[in-house]
């Protein structure tokens, strides 16, 4: 049966991995013959409004739900699914959905609703101390962009919407997109009940080839959270990680100062996915909670075996051993030394990268995409058609 589903999203002023998600998302859907419309943000809009009206807006947008709400009343769609709100389309979106009785599917993609900074970092370290609790803290450590004005702006976001039962009550049906990030939302207080697991996907760039592969790849933003310094401290022990390194970022100069001609700025996607399949192993070093890196997919689909920090959701979608290895978090020696082995062990790292593949045709293909999005909107469908957000 096909649908009319309207996505949410408020894009961010540089485009990441979530912006790429949903639109893969909505051509996925439009695909399979789904009438989709598109309600979107954009963060840039940002520059043309006061900070006062910025902030009003993030904790209750009047003018995004107005604007929804028309688009509702033409399009009358089966279901709503929202990507990022903050901070232009606001929580308030999902109480006009509920006032028209559409149901509401949220996908989770970072920790926003529990960290304000949204990857549980500080100092360089794992800090989870707002989980489960009002996150002032992040006013007085400034947290969000060393602002303490816009962490008090987030923080009220959601003092607000906890205080009347938004996240609670008026989503339908939660999608996180792994088994880690599901029991950190639990714990910091979501209710079990809504959630479902849907992991991101990418199109499978062909058969992979399993001769001829030599070397590392990192892939990412150039920044401290996803351990660029890491990677470049393990660069420097006795010629440890040389590794080809892909992305731009604040520590550009750092990557260029390291890897040298290794040092390749932006690629786009099909010269990524083509240097995946010639290479032996990816490094993911990150410092931070990841949530569902699409590099770790992306290399999966070329049956690239990830080096990845044992750390987070990371620990889980990289199998030990199995579809590669897992080094201690922000430990450069140990990294080396993973890398190291893999540089001496081809044949196991093919066996590694086969195991990847066959993980990528079980659970990160488009067509399995497919098939667990469809369960998810018609098990929101089903459950307010038996009773407004009965579990």
């Amino acid at each position: 049966m096909t649908m009319k589903i309207l996505v949410a999203h408020n894009a961010y002023q540089h485009r990441g991995g979530e912006d790429a998600v949903v639109e893969d998302e909505v051509d996925l859907l439009r695909r399979y013959g789904h009438e989709v419309k598109v309600y979107r943000q954009h963060n840039d809009a940002l520059n043309r409004m006061s900070p006062a009206k910025a902030a009003v807006s993030a904790i209750w947008s009047q003018d995004a739900a107005s604007e929804v709400e028309a688009l509702c009343e033409r399009f009358h769609p089966d279901v709503i699914h929202v990507h990022n709100t903050f901070p232009l389309i606001s929580p308030s979106l999902y109480w006009m959905a509920d006032s028209l009785q559409i149901p509401v599917v949220q996908t989770l993609h970072n920790f926003r609703l529990l960290c304000p900074q949204a990857i549980f970092l500080r100092d360089g370290k794992i800090c989870e101390d707002c989980v489960g609790k009002l996150p002032w803290r992040s006013v007085t450590r400034k947290c969000y962009r060393a602002s303490a004005m816009q962490s008090a702006v987030i923080t009220t976001m959601l003092a607000t919407h906890r205080a009347i039962g938004t996240f609670r009550d008026r989503v339908t049906r939660y999608i996180a997109l792994n088994r880690f990030a599901r029991a950190k939302y639990i714990e910091g207080g979501l209710p079990a009940d809504r959630f479902r697991i849907k992991p991101n996907f990418v199109e499978s760039p062909g058969i992979p080839e399993w001769t001829g592969r030599q070397g590392g790849m990192y892939v990412g933003r150039l920044s401290s959270e996803k351990g660029l310094e890491v990677l470049a401290a393990t660069a420097r022990l006795d010629g440890a990680a040389q590794v080809d390194v892909i992305g731009g970022g604040p520590l550009e100069a750092l990557a260029r100062e390291t890897f040298g001609e290794r040092f390749l700025g932006y690629r786009p996607l099909p010269d990524i996915m083509a240097r995946m399949g010639r290479a032996s192993y990816l490094v993911l070093p990150s410092i931070c909670y990841e949530n569902s890196p699409r590099a770790i997919v992306e290399a999966f689909a070329c049956g690239l075996p990830v080096i990845a920090s044992r750390l987070g959701a990371l620990a889980d979608l990289v199998r030990d051993g199995v579809t590669g290895l897992l080094f201690n978090p922000g430990d450069p020696v140990d990294l080396a030394a993973q890398i190291r082995w893999a540089e001496a062990h081809p044949d196991q790292m093919i066996r590694m990268g086969q195991a990847a593949r066959a993980e990528y045709e079980a659970e990160y293909t488009p067509e399995r995409n497919y098939e667990m999005l469809m369960d998810i909107y018609d098990d929101a469908i089903a459950t307010l058609h038996r009773g407004r957000h009965a579990a």
